[in-house]
């Protein structure tokens, strides 16, 4: 009987220290993690959401620089039309567009018809 009463008085001292470390021991054991899961499941869905947002901005930062990009050259071509089209529809230029035609610049001005309002009714 002695050595029973020795047995659980020794389960019962290390029960005990058990419990007096856990409470004396380190700020972070199961009881305290397994309290506050949703707060770490919580951080863990902040911390996924900030790295998304990351990427997002990233991405369209890109986007923004390819748009600018795309935006340059169809200006750059743009001026390059106009001038080209200046340049064409000047009289000399025209001139030698519609010399194969047989087309040539009138020597003689242009006549004015004269209409007679009364005549016409």
């Amino acid at each position: 009987m002695k050595e029973k009463k020795n047995i659980t008085t020794n389960k019962e001292t290390t029960q005990e220290q058990k419990v007096a470390s856990k409470k004396t021991g380190s700020l972070i054991n199961y009881q305290w993690i397994t309290g506050n899961i949703t707060f770490f499941l919580f951080m863990a869905l902040l911390a996924v959401a900030y790295i998304a947002n990351g990427h997002m901005a990233d991405k369209t930062i890109r986007d923004i620089s390819t748009t600018a990009k795309q935006i340059k050259e169809l200006q750059y071509e743009y001026k390059t039309l106009k001038s080209e089209l200046m340049f064409k529809s000047r009289e000399a230029e025209m001139v030698k567009a519609a010399a194969p035609l047989g087309l040539q610049i009138a020597t003689e001005p242009p006549m004015h018809l004269q209409v007679d309002h009364k005549k016409a009714n």
